[in-house]
């Protein structure tokens, strides 16, 4: 089973869970996360960032700039989708070289270049459900990544 759905009901819940993907995704991973506009998938990202001792305050939204490259005891690139025009526009700016390192790679509005992204990866659907709950839907796409769901599911984070 490729899918593990986790209700956070305050941020620090969404925390347990960025740290506990810190600790289970394989370097090289792709994450596509997809919300509505403050669904959380940036706090979601200093979350993960945070676990990969990388300082919170440093990781803010690509929006402007495209991509950000943060180093702490991993390596994370945090690319943001939402400015670009079509997934011919995403491609001219060379995302394959992030795709094809050793790094995290978390892609916000990850749903608007789909097609663009690696077949394996870890695709995880936000929804607000309350002023600071958020459902976490969170699904594999490929072998290596249904290992890390099997993974989540099975601590419950």
């Amino acid at each position: 089973m490729n899918h593990f759905t986790y209700d956070a009901r305050d941020e620090a819940a969404t925390a347990a869970l960025g740290a506990a993907l810190a600790e289970l995704l394989p370097d090289g991973t792709t994450v596509a996360l997809c919300g509505t506009l403050g669904a959380g998938k940036t706090r979601l990202v200093q979350a993960i960032a945070a676990a990969a001792g990388i300082d919170r305050r440093e990781v803010v939204s690509p929006t402007f700039l495209l991509a950000q490259e943060y180093r702490g005891r991993r390596t994370v690139y945090h690319l943001d989708a939402y400015r670009v025009r079509d997934e011919e526009e995403f491609l001219e700016l060379g995302p394959d070289e992030y795709f094809e390192s050793e790094a995290l790679v978390l892609v916000e509005w990850a749903d608007r270049v789909e097609r663009c992204l690696p077949t394996d990866r870890v695709e995880i659907r936000i929804e607000i459900t309350g002023p600071e709950s958020r459902r976490f839907e969170v699904q594999g796409t490929g072998t290596r990544s249904a290992e890390v769901i099997a993974r989540l599911r099975s601590r419950g984070v």
